[in-house]
């Protein structure tokens, strides 16, 4: 019997292991990672020199070596050539051409591929993740400002695709409001696990060495060290936790883009788009097309199954360090950021600029007879009817206008003083002014003023909420922000003082 490794003659890497893996991986981490590199080694040398593991001299030559590494080499003109096996292999290779192997080999001291490539993986979740919460924050705001816009614009609520109710349009823009503030909410939950440095952990269990994991996640703009080791190459719940609150977002915001894809059709109407955002018919001249709602439909869907596609690619994996969570899993996430980015910023635009159609709200509203249900509920409060007696009076009402194409206002009374009476044996204390005036949807409105109704004074008080709540999810934001900033600068400081140029 033949001892196959003793019979194996090959070099690595195989030939078509190169193409159909290491060279994309190689290209992905030169396209999304090359920074996310250049801050861990220098935070890294940064701490092996503070903590003594690396004298001020070795300190100062790697950090030299590192900084002419970065002038001299072009990332975006490199082409895999399979002489080393990643791109981190790589810059250690050029480390070592400008100070030898043994010094140019010390800057991995107390470290592993393992925690470079999540700590890589998040510093690019959390620079995308900066993005679209920005963006985020900016619909919310937007939103906000068109429900004060609208919050005494009428249009028609529907349920089950049918006219429902009157209610405004600021109304309904506020329960936008809400679920996108939710969403936004899920996100930052999502970001603290993001926010926690896996460096240190090295391969599984961290070093014999002095080091200070707390000093490189500051230096990183991490909020701190995420604890057990073994956690932090396994744990992927950093990435599970982001695609699901991205995934819900854009489930969530699928919803009323279909809503507005409907209220903008010839039989509706409700939705006026401007100009600017219609396409016209390149054979049929007198349809306005407003195909960038379809636009927002499909991407928002491409968003959340980008997002899905990467909770399927993480279950049922091993809790260990695996490569399905690492860098052509990494690109492909960063699709769904891509097509996220598009929806959220056309998004703000159409609400900003479309308006209410009044007359095809009035007509509809005549139509559907969709303010009867305050008549009965006026019968209860005004004859003393139980609900039930008032709701069939309603009904009738409602089945004797739709019948003669009549509206509910001009046309309701003769029906309504027939079936009280038929109802009750007696006349009802309404005259028609009166009656007008209870099935208008001004007043279906207006009487709505419990908390959360459409009438101003809980919509009011709902929108200064909804800005108080924006002002404090901006600060969240800021904050964020700011610490990052304020670590770039560390850095930048920290490294400058290894070469004695701070």
């Amino acid at each position: 019997m033949i001892d196959p490794r003793a019979a194996d003659n090959s070099v690595f890497p195989d030939p078509v292991y190169k193409e159909t893996v290491l060279a994309p991986l190689f290209d992905g981490a030169k396209d999304h990672h090359v920074e996310g590199f250049r801050s861990i080694d220098r935070a890294h040398l940064v701490m092996l020199a503070e903590t003594g593991i690396l004298s001020a001299d070795q300190a100062r030559d790697i950090a030299v070596a590192l900084e002419s590494i970065d002038a001299e080499i072009d990332p975006t003109t490199l082409v895999y050539t399979g002489e080393v096996e990643d791109f981190f292999f790589l810059i250690e290779k050029e480390l070592k051409k400008r100070v030898g192997p043994d010094l140019g080999g010390r800057l991995h001291t107390a470290r592993s591929r393992n925690d470079i490539d999540h700590t890589l993986f998040k510093l690019g979740l959390r620079e995308r993740l900066n993005v679209l919460i920005g963006k985020a924050l900016r619909l919310h705001a937007t939103l906000i400002e068109a429900a004060e816009r609208e919050k005494e614009t009428l249009i028609v609520a529907y349920t089950h695709g049918q006219p429902a109710q009157p209610t405004t349009f600021g109304h309904y823009l506020s329960a936008i409001v809400e679920f996108v503030g939710r969403d936004i909410e899920r996100l930052f939950e999502a970001y603290r696990i993001v926010e926690l440095s896996p460096m240190g952990a090295a391969a599984i269990t961290t070093t014999g060495f002095p080091t200070d994991r707390g000093l490189v996640a500051e230096l990183l703009g991490f909020e701190a060290p995420l604890q057990n080791s073994y956690s932090c190459i396994a744990g992927v719940d950093y990435i599970t936790s982001t695609y699901s609150a991205i995934q819900l977002l854009f489930l969530h915001l699928g919803r009323p883009i279909q809503d507005f894809q409907v209220w903008t059709s010839f039989e509706v109407g409700q939705i006026y788009v401007p100009n600017s955002l219609v396409q016209i018919s390149s054979i049929m001249p007198q349809k306005r097309n407003p195909v960038p709602i379809e636009h927002l439909r499909h991407l928002a869907s491409q968003t959340a199954g980008r997002a899905q596609a990467m909770l399927t690619v993480m279950h049922n994996t091993p809790f260990t360090d695996m490569n399905d969570s690492e860098g052509e899993t990494q690109a492909m996430g960063y699709q769904a950021f891509s097509s996220a980015y598009r929806v959220l910023d056309l998004l703000a635009a159409l609400v900003e600029q479309i308006r209410i159609d009044p007359k095809r709200v009035r007509d509809n509203i005549a139509r559907s007879c969709i303010t009867i249900t305050e008549l009965a509920d006026s019968l209860v409060r005004r004859e003393g009817l139980s609900f039930r007696e008032g709701h069939e009076i309603a009904a009738s009402v409602a089945k004797a206008v739709v019948a003669m194409g009549g509206d509910l206002v001009n046309d309701g009374f003769g029906p309504f003083t027939l079936a009280f009476e038929k109802a009750t044996g007696r006349s009802s204390s309404l005259d028609e002014t009166s009656f007008a005036e209870i099935v208008s949807p001004e007043y279906f409105v207006a009487v709505r003023t419990r908390f959360g109704g459409p009438a101003p004074e809980p919509l009011n008080a709902a929108i200064a909420g909804y800005r108080q709540d924006a002002q404090r999810l901006s600060d969240i934001f800021d904050k964020i922000l700011r610490r990052q900033a304020d670590a770039a600068r560390m850095l930048k400081e920290r490294f400058g003082a290894l070469k004695g140029t701070a």
